[in-house]
Protein backbone atom coordinates (compact mmCIF):
# COMPACT_ATOMS: atom_id res chain seq x y z
CA UNK A 1 0.00 0.00 0.00
CA UNK A 2 1.01 3.40 -0.62
CA UNK A 3 2.54 5.51 2.44
CA UNK A 4 0.27 8.34 1.85
CA UNK A 5 -2.41 9.65 -0.67
CA UNK A 6 -0.01 10.31 -3.54
CA UNK A 7 1.23 6.89 -5.73
CA UNK A 8 3.66 9.07 -7.94
CA UNK A 9 5.35 10.65 -4.68
CA UNK A 10 5.66 7.39 -3.07
CA UNK A 11 6.90 5.30 -6.13
CA UNK A 12 9.49 8.80 -6.38
CA UNK A 13 10.48 7.25 -3.17
CA UNK A 14 10.68 3.82 -3.36
CA UNK A 15 14.20 3.49 -4.86
CA UNK A 16 15.73 5.00 -1.78
CA UNK A 17 13.43 3.22 0.65
CA UNK A 18 14.25 0.25 -0.29
CA UNK A 19 18.37 0.99 -0.20
CA UNK A 20 18.84 0.58 -3.97
CA UNK A 21 19.51 4.98 -4.45
CA UNK A 22 20.71 7.73 -0.90
CA UNK A 23 19.11 10.70 -0.83
CA UNK A 24 21.31 13.73 -0.60
CA UNK A 25 20.94 17.78 0.68
CA UNK A 26 21.72 19.38 -2.49
CA UNK A 27 18.43 17.78 -4.35
CA UNK A 28 16.19 19.81 -6.48
CA UNK A 29 12.75 18.59 -6.69
CA UNK A 30 11.21 19.31 -9.34
CA UNK A 31 6.61 19.65 -9.58
CA UNK A 32 7.29 18.74 -5.67
CA UNK A 33 4.94 18.05 -3.32
CA UNK A 34 4.30 17.57 0.44
CA UNK A 35 4.00 14.30 1.70
CA UNK A 36 5.74 11.75 3.39
CA UNK A 37 9.74 12.74 3.17
CA UNK A 38 12.58 12.26 4.69
CA UNK A 39 14.18 14.75 7.29
CA UNK A 40 16.92 15.55 4.93
CA UNK A 41 14.31 17.63 2.29
CA UNK A 42 14.67 20.48 4.66
CA UNK A 43 17.48 21.04 2.63
CA UNK A 44 16.03 20.51 -1.12
CA UNK A 45 15.18 23.32 -3.28
CA UNK A 46 11.72 22.56 -4.32
CA UNK A 47 10.05 24.09 -7.18
CA UNK A 48 6.36 24.56 -7.44
CA UNK A 49 4.25 26.39 -9.84
CA UNK A 50 0.80 25.43 -8.59
CA UNK A 51 -0.04 27.18 -5.33
CA UNK A 52 -2.07 25.24 -3.55
CA UNK A 53 0.25 22.70 -3.82
CA UNK A 54 3.15 25.29 -2.55
CA UNK A 55 0.90 26.10 0.68
CA UNK A 56 1.17 22.79 1.51
CA UNK A 57 4.73 22.44 0.93
CA UNK A 58 5.08 25.78 3.24
CA UNK A 59 2.56 24.36 5.58
CA UNK A 60 5.13 21.38 6.10
CA UNK A 61 8.30 23.47 6.24
CA UNK A 62 9.50 23.22 3.13
CA UNK A 63 10.44 26.54 0.98
CA UNK A 64 9.47 26.52 -2.82
CA UNK A 65 9.69 28.91 -5.59
CA UNK A 66 7.64 28.56 -9.04
CA UNK A 67 11.10 28.40 -10.96
CA UNK A 68 14.32 26.63 -10.76
CA UNK A 69 16.59 27.83 -9.43
CA UNK A 70 20.39 27.08 -10.73
CA UNK A 71 22.45 23.95 -10.08
CA UNK A 72 23.99 21.44 -10.15
CA UNK A 73 22.65 19.20 -7.75
CA UNK A 74 23.25 15.90 -6.97
CA UNK A 75 19.79 14.58 -7.40
CA UNK A 76 16.66 15.38 -9.14
CA UNK A 77 13.61 13.91 -8.10
CA UNK A 78 10.54 14.34 -10.40
CA UNK A 79 6.86 13.35 -10.37
CA UNK A 80 6.20 13.61 -14.22
CA UNK A 81 3.15 15.66 -15.53
CA UNK A 82 0.44 13.78 -17.35
CA UNK A 83 1.40 16.14 -20.21
CA UNK A 84 3.74 14.21 -22.86
CA UNK A 85 5.01 17.46 -23.86
CA UNK A 86 5.18 19.01 -20.84
CA UNK A 87 6.91 15.47 -19.18
CA UNK A 88 9.41 15.66 -21.94
CA UNK A 89 10.29 19.30 -21.33
CA UNK A 90 10.78 18.52 -17.55
CA UNK A 91 13.43 15.29 -18.21
CA UNK A 92 15.32 17.54 -20.29
CA UNK A 93 15.29 20.35 -17.34
CA UNK A 94 16.02 18.18 -14.59
CA UNK A 95 18.75 15.82 -16.63
CA UNK A 96 20.70 19.75 -17.28
CA UNK A 97 20.35 20.36 -13.72
CA UNK A 98 22.58 17.16 -12.89
CA UNK A 99 26.22 17.48 -11.52
CA UNK A 100 28.72 14.72 -12.91
CA UNK A 101 27.26 11.40 -10.89
CA UNK A 102 24.32 12.99 -10.21
CA UNK A 103 21.16 11.05 -10.67
CA UNK A 104 17.67 11.58 -11.65
CA UNK A 105 14.38 9.82 -10.76
CA UNK A 106 10.88 10.14 -12.06
CA UNK A 107 7.92 8.67 -11.40
CA UNK A 108 4.75 8.19 -13.41
CA UNK A 109 1.28 6.75 -13.25
CA UNK A 110 1.10 3.46 -15.14
CA UNK A 111 -2.53 5.09 -16.30
CA UNK A 112 -1.21 8.69 -16.80
CA UNK A 113 1.32 7.46 -19.76
CA UNK A 114 4.34 5.19 -17.55
CA UNK A 115 5.37 2.93 -20.51
CA UNK A 116 6.16 6.08 -22.82
CA UNK A 117 7.55 8.17 -19.76
CA UNK A 118 10.36 5.29 -19.92
CA UNK A 119 10.86 5.00 -23.59
CA UNK A 120 11.10 9.24 -23.68
CA UNK A 121 13.62 9.16 -21.04
CA UNK A 122 15.48 5.99 -22.61
CA UNK A 123 16.24 8.08 -25.76
CA UNK A 124 17.91 10.30 -23.99
CA UNK A 125 20.20 8.58 -21.46
CA UNK A 126 21.92 4.41 -21.43
CA UNK A 127 21.59 2.70 -18.10
CA UNK A 128 18.23 3.27 -17.10
CA UNK A 129 17.04 1.99 -14.63
CA UNK A 130 13.23 1.00 -13.64
CA UNK A 131 10.42 -0.20 -11.06
CA UNK A 132 6.59 -0.91 -10.81
CA UNK A 133 5.05 0.54 -7.33
CA UNK A 134 1.60 1.55 -6.36
CA UNK A 135 0.09 1.68 -10.04
CA UNK A 136 3.81 3.94 -11.08
CA UNK A 137 6.49 3.59 -12.94
CA UNK A 138 9.64 5.10 -10.90
CA UNK A 139 12.80 5.74 -13.50
CA UNK A 140 16.21 6.66 -12.30
CA UNK A 141 19.50 7.44 -14.38
CA UNK A 142 22.75 9.55 -13.92
CA UNK A 143 23.67 11.16 -17.88
CA UNK A 144 26.31 9.67 -20.01
CA UNK A 145 28.00 12.87 -21.74
CA UNK A 146 28.70 10.89 -25.28
CA UNK A 147 25.00 9.59 -25.63
CA UNK A 148 23.12 13.23 -25.06
CA UNK A 149 21.03 14.21 -28.43
CA UNK A 150 21.52 17.72 -28.11
CA UNK A 151 19.26 18.22 -31.25
CA UNK A 152 16.48 15.98 -29.70
CA UNK A 153 17.01 18.04 -26.05
CA UNK A 154 15.87 21.18 -27.89
CA UNK A 155 13.04 19.80 -29.92
CA UNK A 156 11.48 18.69 -26.63
CA UNK A 157 12.35 22.31 -25.00
CA UNK A 158 10.42 23.69 -27.99
CA UNK A 159 7.74 21.56 -27.91
CA UNK A 160 6.48 22.36 -24.60
CA UNK A 161 7.66 26.14 -25.09
CA UNK A 162 4.94 28.94 -25.65
CA UNK A 163 3.17 29.59 -28.62
CA UNK A 164 0.21 31.16 -30.11
CA UNK A 165 -3.22 29.64 -29.72
CA UNK A 166 -3.82 28.94 -32.98
CA UNK A 167 -5.99 31.69 -35.18
CA UNK A 168 -5.14 33.98 -32.25
CA UNK A 169 -2.36 36.48 -31.26
CA UNK A 170 -2.56 35.32 -27.64
CA UNK A 171 0.12 33.12 -26.21
CA UNK A 172 -0.75 29.60 -24.10
CA UNK A 173 1.58 26.61 -23.72
CA UNK A 174 1.62 22.77 -22.86
CA UNK A 175 0.53 22.08 -19.65
CA UNK A 176 -2.22 24.48 -19.38
CA UNK A 177 -5.91 24.98 -19.62
CA UNK A 178 -6.86 25.64 -22.97
CA UNK A 179 -3.42 25.32 -24.46
CA UNK A 180 -4.42 25.01 -28.38
CA UNK A 181 -8.21 26.82 -28.40
CA UNK A 182 -10.14 29.20 -27.28
CA UNK A 183 -12.40 27.42 -24.14
CA UNK A 184 -15.96 26.72 -25.48
CA UNK A 185 -17.09 27.65 -22.39
CA UNK A 186 -15.26 30.98 -21.85
CA UNK A 187 -16.04 31.96 -25.56
CA UNK A 188 -20.10 31.55 -24.36
CA UNK A 189 -19.47 33.44 -21.37
CA UNK A 190 -17.35 36.05 -23.14
CA UNK A 191 -20.16 36.60 -25.32
CA UNK A 192 -22.51 37.51 -22.91
CA UNK A 193 -20.96 40.02 -20.93
CA UNK A 194 -22.84 42.99 -21.16
CA UNK A 195 -20.54 46.40 -22.15
CA UNK A 196 -21.85 48.52 -19.40
CA UNK A 197 -19.94 46.48 -17.03
CA UNK A 198 -18.19 49.06 -14.76
CA UNK A 199 -15.33 49.50 -11.92
CA UNK A 200 -12.64 47.52 -10.56
CA UNK A 201 -13.01 43.58 -11.78
CA UNK A 202 -11.27 40.04 -11.00
CA UNK A 203 -11.08 37.37 -13.25
CA UNK A 204 -11.30 34.20 -10.72
CA UNK A 205 -8.72 31.09 -12.09
CA UNK A 206 -7.65 33.74 -15.10
CA UNK A 207 -5.63 31.16 -16.67
CA UNK A 208 -3.93 32.87 -19.62
CA UNK A 209 -6.17 35.47 -19.73
CA UNK A 210 -8.93 35.12 -22.33
CA UNK A 211 -12.08 36.55 -20.12
CA UNK A 212 -9.54 39.40 -18.35
CA UNK A 213 -8.70 40.76 -22.51
CA UNK A 214 -12.64 40.47 -23.63
CA UNK A 215 -13.16 42.37 -20.32
CA UNK A 216 -11.24 44.94 -20.95
CA UNK A 217 -12.05 45.52 -25.08
CA UNK A 218 -15.95 44.98 -24.72
CA UNK A 219 -16.39 46.93 -21.52
CA UNK A 220 -14.50 50.77 -21.45
CA UNK A 221 -16.11 51.44 -17.59
CA UNK A 222 -14.32 49.03 -16.46
CA UNK A 223 -11.00 50.35 -14.19
CA UNK A 224 -8.99 47.88 -13.05
CA UNK A 225 -8.75 43.91 -13.67
CA UNK A 226 -7.28 41.36 -10.76
CA UNK A 227 -6.04 38.59 -12.57
CA UNK A 228 -5.83 35.59 -9.63
CA UNK A 229 -4.39 32.66 -10.91
CA UNK A 230 -3.00 29.53 -9.52
CA UNK A 231 -0.77 28.06 -12.11
CA UNK A 232 2.12 30.62 -11.95
CA UNK A 233 3.39 29.35 -15.93
CA UNK A 234 -0.24 30.11 -16.54
CA UNK A 235 -0.30 33.90 -14.96
CA UNK A 236 2.94 34.51 -16.61
CA UNK A 237 1.33 33.74 -20.02
CA UNK A 238 -1.61 36.03 -19.08
CA UNK A 239 1.19 38.99 -18.49
CA UNK A 240 2.35 38.27 -21.45
CA UNK A 241 -1.07 38.62 -23.67
CA UNK A 242 -2.12 41.69 -21.41
CA UNK A 243 -0.50 45.05 -21.97
CA UNK A 244 -1.72 47.54 -19.22
CA UNK A 245 0.09 50.37 -21.55
CA UNK A 246 -2.77 49.20 -24.68
CA UNK A 247 -5.41 48.65 -22.17
CA UNK A 248 -5.17 52.12 -20.02
CA UNK A 249 -6.27 49.77 -17.10
CA UNK A 250 -4.64 48.94 -14.29
CA UNK A 251 -3.67 45.03 -14.07
CA UNK A 252 -2.61 43.25 -11.22
CA UNK A 253 -1.50 39.55 -11.71
CA UNK A 254 -1.92 37.33 -8.56
CA UNK A 255 -0.24 34.06 -8.25
CA UNK A 256 -3.32 32.56 -5.74
CA UNK A 257 -4.98 30.03 -5.01
CA UNK A 258 -9.14 31.10 -5.20
CA UNK A 259 -10.36 28.81 -3.13
CA UNK A 260 -8.67 30.33 -0.15
CA UNK A 261 -10.75 33.16 -0.49
CA UNK A 262 -9.80 36.71 -2.44
CA UNK A 263 -9.49 40.51 -0.97
CA UNK A 264 -12.83 41.96 -0.78
CA UNK A 265 -14.04 45.84 -3.12
CA UNK A 266 -14.81 44.50 -6.70
CA UNK A 267 -17.44 45.54 -8.70
CA UNK A 268 -17.40 42.69 -11.35
CA UNK A 269 -16.24 38.92 -10.52
CA UNK A 270 -15.92 37.16 -13.99
CA UNK A 271 -14.86 33.28 -13.39
CA UNK A 272 -14.66 30.04 -15.52
CA UNK A 273 -13.94 27.72 -12.23
CA UNK A 274 -11.90 24.59 -12.79
CA UNK A 275 -14.04 21.65 -11.54
CA UNK A 276 -11.07 18.78 -11.25
CA UNK A 277 -8.26 18.23 -8.57
CA UNK A 278 -6.07 15.87 -9.83
CA UNK A 279 -7.94 14.33 -13.02
CA UNK A 280 -10.87 13.62 -10.70
CA UNK A 281 -14.52 15.54 -10.86
CA UNK A 282 -14.36 18.10 -7.50
CA UNK A 283 -17.74 20.25 -7.50
CA UNK A 284 -16.19 21.53 -4.16
CA UNK A 285 -13.59 23.51 -6.29
CA UNK A 286 -16.74 25.24 -8.22
CA UNK A 287 -18.02 26.33 -5.12
CA UNK A 288 -15.26 27.70 -3.25
CA UNK A 289 -14.85 29.98 -6.05
CA UNK A 290 -18.43 30.87 -5.95
CA UNK A 291 -18.20 31.91 -2.35
CA UNK A 292 -15.21 33.75 -2.99
CA UNK A 293 -16.40 35.55 -5.49
CA UNK A 294 -19.42 36.59 -2.98
CA UNK A 295 -17.35 37.69 -0.63
CA UNK A 296 -15.33 39.67 -3.21
CA UNK A 297 -17.79 42.03 -4.25
CA UNK A 298 -19.09 45.08 -3.17
CA UNK A 299 -22.99 46.03 -2.25
CA UNK A 300 -24.51 45.71 -6.05
CA UNK A 301 -21.70 43.83 -7.70
CA UNK A 302 -22.48 40.98 -9.86
CA UNK A 303 -20.65 37.83 -10.71
CA UNK A 304 -20.50 36.24 -14.21
CA UNK A 305 -19.82 32.44 -14.17
CA UNK A 306 -19.89 29.79 -17.08
CA UNK A 307 -19.79 26.56 -15.70
CA UNK A 308 -20.42 22.98 -17.43
CA UNK A 309 -24.67 22.37 -17.60
CA UNK A 310 -24.97 18.97 -14.77
CA UNK A 311 -22.90 20.98 -12.17
CA UNK A 312 -25.50 21.92 -9.48
CA UNK A 313 -24.48 25.67 -8.57
CA UNK A 314 -27.38 27.29 -8.47
CA UNK A 315 -27.81 26.66 -4.89
CA UNK A 316 -24.87 28.15 -3.54
CA UNK A 317 -25.47 31.12 -5.83
CA UNK A 318 -28.50 31.99 -4.38
CA UNK A 319 -27.70 31.07 -0.57
CA UNK A 320 -24.37 33.85 -1.23
CA UNK A 321 -26.57 36.31 -3.29
CA UNK A 322 -29.67 38.73 -3.64
CA UNK A 323 -30.22 37.40 -7.04
CA UNK A 324 -29.77 34.76 -9.58
CA UNK A 325 -30.73 34.16 -13.09
CA UNK A 326 -29.71 32.22 -16.39
CA UNK A 327 -28.38 34.24 -18.98
CA UNK A 328 -27.49 31.70 -21.60
CA UNK A 329 -27.35 27.54 -22.50
CA UNK A 330 -25.06 26.29 -25.05
CA UNK A 331 -23.13 23.15 -26.27
CA UNK A 332 -22.98 21.61 -22.35
CA UNK A 333 -22.31 24.81 -20.84
CA UNK A 334 -24.37 27.56 -19.17
CA UNK A 335 -24.12 31.26 -18.46
CA UNK A 336 -24.71 32.54 -14.62
CA UNK A 337 -25.25 36.02 -13.38
CA UNK A 338 -25.46 36.47 -9.73
CA UNK A 339 -25.47 40.08 -8.43
CA UNK A 340 -25.44 40.97 -4.25
CA UNK A 341 -27.50 42.57 -2.72
CA UNK A 342 -26.99 46.95 -2.76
Amino acid sequence: MPASDDPRLDALLHPFREGALAHAADTLFLNARAGDLPPVASHWCCVQAFKPWALRLQAAGLASTPGIPPGPFSRVLLPLPPQRDLARAWMVRGLRQLAPGGILVASQANDAGARSAQADLARLVSGLQAASKHHCRVLWTGVDSQRVDTALEEAWLAAAAPRFVPGTHWWAQPGVFARDRIDAGSALLAAQLPADLRGSAADLGAGWGYLSAVLLQRCPGITSVDLFEADAHALALAQRNLDPAATGRALRFRWHDVASGVPAGFEVVVSNPPFHAGGEEDRELGLAFIRAAAAALRPGGCFWLVANRHLPYEAALQAGFASVREVARQDGFKVLEARTAA
